[in-house]
């Protein structure tokens, strides 16, 4: 019997809504199956926990953290919280305490949506975002605070190593796709350190694998490569801005960020994995009972695959697109359905399909 140990972080908004129905979700999975079995831990890791105790994440949670197969995880923020300390002291930790470096953005078109796009079924890419350093390595500093010259800076860090292991996960991703094509997104004509270097290890990597089709594009142009001719992409793979910009982008184009997943990968297996649906915590809507949960139940398909349960996870998938295809959607995709009818609809699939 395969038994998951699965961490679970709701967090803030309308996280702690739409992972209570991925859990549900995953426990109707696993009804009618005598190999396998989740372990569901929670952990109240929120703004909520920090206003509190002043803690998101409280001594010796990290170390705890470890010893889990995977991590589910919701979605930080809160008015009452300063972004940048939500972000720091809780998701950013987890990522860069376990080197979750590969931050893996799919992104397609569900039958039944109607995209903002003309070449809608163009869309079927994967975003691959260098996760652990760039421009959100938070090197950086403020002095003179409050005095006329004050002055902050935002380093961004490229290192080899980090640029080398990103692109050859790219490399791998694409690989395993029928299109084997991969773009590199860079903005090097006006960053001449960093992103030359992020460039050239990339066609330096790119010699390993003949069978890879490449191309390159600067991030300002990818946005309209996205928009006007969708078919010419395949797998991206970005910097951590570029890719948080052009996956939400991608998302938006796809729908609602109601639908889009995120895996947090440790490729080694050395620490695990997280992951969580893209959308936020989405104050505006919390507690109304309206939130897609969509997100959550792909994001779950994709902690499936990694755990190894490739037949749970393509049943599961199944069964979300037969949802979506049968015209009950969120308000977020012009519907009126509820987090609840979405959820019950799902486990109802779930439960026909073997």
């Amino acid at each position: 019997m395969n038994s998951h140990r699965i961490a679970v972080i709701p967090g803030d908004g309308i996280g702690l809504e739409v992972i209570e129905a991925g859990k549900r979700v995953l426990e109707v999975l696993a009804e009618d199956n005598t190999d396998v079995t989740f372990d569901f831990v929670d952990f109240d890791w929120s703004s909520e926990r920090y206003l509190k105790t002043g803690q998101y994440i409280p001594d010796g949670g990290i170390e705890e953290l470890k010893t889990f197969d995977a991590i589910y995880f919701g979605a930080v923020g809160s008015e009452k919280v300063p972004d940048h300390i939500s972000l720091w002291d809780l998701r950013l930790k987890i990522c860069q305490g376990f080197d979750q470096y590969a931050n893996v953005r799919p992104a397609r078109v569900f039958p039944g949506i109607t995209s903002r796009l003309q070449q809608a079924e163009d869309i079927d890419w994967v975003i691959i975002r260098e996760n652990s350093e760039g421009e959100y390595s938070g090197n950086g500093g403020r002095v003179h605070q409050g005095l006329p010259e004050e002055v902050g800076t935002e380093v961004s860090i490229f290192t080899r190593k980090g640029i080398e292991r990103i692109h050859r996960f790219a490399f791998e991703m694409a690989q395993s796709r029928p299109r084997k094509h991969l773009t590199l997104v860079t903005k090097s004509n006006a960053q001449r350190h960093g992103m030359v270097l992020w460039d050239e290890i990339f066609f330096e990597v790119a010699k390993d694998y003949p069978d890879v089709t490449i191309t390159r594009e600067l991030v300002d142009a990818i946005t309209t490569r996205m928009v006007l001719k969708p078919h010419m992409l395949d797998v991206i793979v970005a910097t951590n801005l570029h890719a948080d910009i052009i996956s939400d982008l991608a998302a938006a184009l796809s729908g609602s960020l109601g639908i889009a997943p995120t895996a947090n990968l440790n490729p080694e297996g050395t620490f695990p994995s997280m992951f969580e649906p893209i959308h936020g915590s989405a104050f505006d809507i919390t507690g109304k009972g309206i939130a897609n949960p969509v997100g959550a139940f792909w994001t779950a398909v994709m902690m499936l695959e990694h755990l190894g349960e490739t037949a749970l996870a393509k049943r599961l998938m199944t069964a979300i697109e037969e949802v979506v295809a049968s015209g009950l959607h969120a308000p977020d995709l012009g519907g009126s359905a509820t987090t609840r009818e979405i959820t019950d609809a799902v486990c109802e699939r779930v439960r026909a399909i073997r």
